[in-house]
């Protein structure tokens, strides 16, 4: 668990479907506001026009966008960018993936150094499960295989739950019911759909909702 006074988490399945709601939770002017977007996780991914759509959302806010692409970024650059911008968002995809450069490059060392001296940390997917204490749960979902270097599934350890994104959503419906079977008895699970945000500011957790 974070030991440091400040937490602010803001955990969707996808954060173009409840772009409004984050609006709220940061509760100032967006306006010339920036972000780091890592979308690594989706680049082992066939599909990644939800990329796209969160790029695209955050711009709509008055966000700006930097990218940071952490399988090819220098270790400087990672540094630089995750200590510059406002915010930090990571993508979903491949979270087995996602974890390994994570690990790999130092990344998540500094995103949880930014996030304890109070900077928003913005998941999508499996942006959001790397919070949780280990991503194992999540590999009827994706594939391990993806990530050979990955040595164990031991996640940030930001949170003491389980996000259960895209919870019955398409083209999920099946396997998330699996894994909240499987799990839920063992694990404190919480099922996200895609207008849903696992919200967390210091002490107080929520689960809000996007009518969008």
């Amino acid at each position: 668990m974070n030991n440091s006074n400040s937490l602010r988490l803001f955990l969707a399945s996808s954060f173009a479907d409840v772009a409004t709601v984050f609006q709220d939770f940061v509760n100032e002017n967006l306006q010339n506001k920036t972000v780091t977007f890592i979308p690594t996780a989706s680049i082992v991914e066939e599909y990644t026009a939800h990329v796209d759509r969160d790029r695209e959302a955050f711009e709509r806010l008055g966000i700006t966008v930097d990218i940071l692409e952490l399988s090819t970024a220098k270790p400087e650059e990672i540094q630089f960018k995750l200590q510059a911008n406002d915010f930090i968002f990571v993508s979903g995809g491949n979270t087995f993936y996602l974890l390994q450069e994570m690990k790999r490059t130092g990344a998540d060392q500094w995103i949880k150094a930014e996030i304890a001296k109070g900077k928003i940390y913005i998941g999508t997917s499996a942006g959001s499960v790397i919070m949780s204490p280990n991503i194992g749960y999540l590999a009827a979902m994706d594939d391990f295989a993806k990530a050979p270097l990955l040595k164990d599934y031991t996640g940030l350890n930001l949170i003491e739950n389980y996000p259960l994104v895209h919870y019955k959503n398409t083209p999920f419906e099946t396997v998330t019911v699996q894994i909240f079977e499987e799990y839920n008895h063992q694990l404190s699970l919480i099922p996200l759909n895609n207008k849903q945000v696992l919200a967390i500011d210091n002490k107080s957790i929520k689960i809000l909702n996007s009518n969008e």
